[in-house]
């Protein structure tokens, strides 16, 4: 039986420490034994779910008011890179659904926060973000998925892919097109409420290379009748700010991920070192392997630094997208890097199905794309550098 987390608002370091030591028993108690076997399945974990209930983590950072725990983004960063160091997959099924309930938190009727968020906090209802399309990804300007006003509801056409939670979620917060010919385009789009119902039908699971024992799937609107209280706030044309507006909180939660791949490469390839012995001494011991270790301990350190740090701006209500651009661009080059070299320190080993380390160097991946290709972060971060340092 999983330990409720209580509501910690406001929180001292003694909760904290509470909370994070009771993810971390969680995690080496009921994650670690089961991940290698669901991992290789792809199954999806239905009993850690009901557990993620129990604890509160749905409503992680939903107002207690709400039924949330109301956590800091700080505090809710340490509990994803605790998680992520052992099973990076299942903070999916968090972040999505809490970048929906951010949504509605942030930007919803008071009716819309009432109706939604309680439910939400609970996991009664679980769901996501859907932003992207087929043709639409990076340039969410661009998408295609249309809604028409038709007297007190919207009808909505067009499909959405790579959709975390997409198969087992219920709800989602999805944005479209509301005026098509807007310029600028932004202007036209709107975010809705969209739960499962006539209309909406969920298309194939899409195969991936890591990732896995999580639903990332197609979905497919045909004629959606959605009733006109769904629109985020009650008017058109916010939709992609609203979007966006919770992207700097899902960077921070991606750096975690980055960081909980970083440092569980880390561990697995110092205890490995710890162990494997050639020419008579443990490999820890030539001088190669600790010039590695030394590499993937300086990233993992850097990249906890850098995501405590964006997330500390992101709580005093600062703008911070040039410091969770940069944290979820290190952060997920080191959890590239680091899995890579745990995966070498390994040797043949590292190769092996039957060994940790090649799920994180199949997960790493995913943190450089998601949440904005680290290609984009690079833009960002550069614009924002220019623009808080202007020539005299």
């Amino acid at each position: 039986m999983t330990q409720a987390l209580g509501s910690y608002t406001p929180m001292g370091a003694d909760e904290e420490s509470q909370i994070l030591d009771t993810i971390e028993r969680w995690v080496g108690r009921e994650l670690k034994p089961i991940v290698r076997e669901y991992d290789h399945a792809d199954r999806y974990p239905h009993q850690v779910v009901e557990q993620m209930k129990e604890l509160g983590l749905f409503g992680a950072v939903i107002a207690p008011e709400y039924g949330g725990l109301g956590l800091s983004a700080s505090t809710y960063a340490k509990i994803v890179m605790s998680i992520s160091s052992v099973w990076m997959s299942i903070t999916g099924i968090i972040n999505s659904h809490l970048m929906l309930a951010l949504a509605i938190q942030k930007f919803g009727t008071s009716q819309q926060k009432s109706r939604w968020l309680p439910k939400l906090a609970s996991g009664e209802i679980r769901g996501g973000l859907a932003l992207t399309e087929p043709d639409a990804g990076t340039d969410l300007q661009g998408i295609r998925m249309n809604a028409g006003r038709d007297g007190d509801h919207y009808v909505i056409n067009g499909t959405k892919t790579w959709i975390t939670n997409g198969a087992e979620g219920s709800c989602f917060a999805m944005l479209v097109k509301t005026n098509p010919n807007a310029q600028p385009r932004y202007n036209g789009m709107s975010l809705f409420i969209a739960p499962k119902q006539e209309g909406f039908t969920v298309g194939r699971k899409l195969p991936k290379l890591g990732y896995k024992s999580i639903d990332t799937a197609e979905l497919i609107f045909e004629n959606y009748r959605l009733p006109a209280d769904h629109l985020i706030g009650g008017v058109e044309g916010q939709g992609f700010f609203q979007a966006t507006g919770g992207l700097e909180l899902g960077r921070i939660n991606v750096a975690s991920r980055g960081v909980g791949i970083a440092e569980g490469a880390l561990k697995l390839a110092a205890e490995y070192a710890q162990i494997r012995k050639t020419f008579g001494k443990p490999i820890c011991e030539h001088q190669a392997i600790q010039l590695k270790l030394g590499d993937m301990a300086t990233r993992a350190r850097a990249a906890r630094l850098l995501t405590l740090d964006a997330a500390q701006a992101f709580d005093r209500g600062e703008r911070c997208d040039m410091e969770a651009g940069m944290a979820k661009y290190f952060a997920s080059e080191a959890a590239l890097e680091n899995a890579i070299e745990g995966m070498r320190i390994h040797g043949a080993y590292g190769y092996s199905r039957e060994f940790d380390i090649e799920r994180l160097y199949r997960d790493a991946p995913l943190t450089c794309i998601g949440e904005g290709t680290n290609e984009m972060q690079r833009i960002i971060i550069s614009k924002q550098l220019i623009k808080r340092n202007p020539a005299l």
